[in-house]
């Protein structure tokens, strides 16, 4: 697991302005300092449903569609760690509560938190030709970086990644 960052969920540091960014701006503004949550306590099909959600904050924030391969690229890895994220939540700890994404200027940060106690960690050794177990390996592979923040009141997590925006 990587959890090189000292700050928790909703805090994206020194370099963005902290925690002091509030619910969703107006898509017509720039994307830096947006936040869109998504409840997803209690959800069916809660991952096509982050997929659907976190596409249509792409879009509205201008990284679809793309104008070219790389920006292509780096909307389908948001989509895929969105998957791996919600999907972990999922089978591993109780569902996922809630998908947040927060765009900063050259960082996408997506949180989902959950009410599960273990802590993801990427298998090891990876075995890439057996089925599954191979999500939290594809977040640390695609991400900036990532890690696990126990929540204040000892019941669940969030679980982080960071990946970088689109040039």
């Amino acid at each position: 697991m990587s959890t090189t960052r000292p700050y928790p969920p909703g805090d994206l540091g020194p370099e963005s302005g902290g925690a002091g960014a509030s619910a969703a701006v107006p898509a017509a503004a720039a994307p830096a300092g947006q936040i869109r949550r998504l409840r997803l306590a209690g959800t069916r099909g809660a991952v096509a449903r982050a997929r659907d959600f976190a596409r249509q904050a792409l879009h509205d924030w201008g990284w679809l569609p793309a104008a070219n391969a790389d920006q292509r690229a780096a909307a389908e890895d948001v989509l895929l760690v969105v998957s791996e994220l919600v999907t972990n939540a999922c089978l591993h700890a109780e569902g996922p509560e809630e998908l947040r994404l927060r765009c900063a200027s050259k960082v996408l940060r997506l949180e989902v938190s959950d009410l599960g106690a273990g802590s993801p960690a990427p298998r090891s050794p990876h075995r890439p030709g057996r089925p599954g177990g191979h999500g939290m390996f594809i977040v640390q592979r695609l991400c900036l970086d990532w890690g696990v923040v126990r929540n204040a009141d000892g019941a669940g997590k969030t679980v982080w990644a960071e990946l970088a925006a689109p040039s």
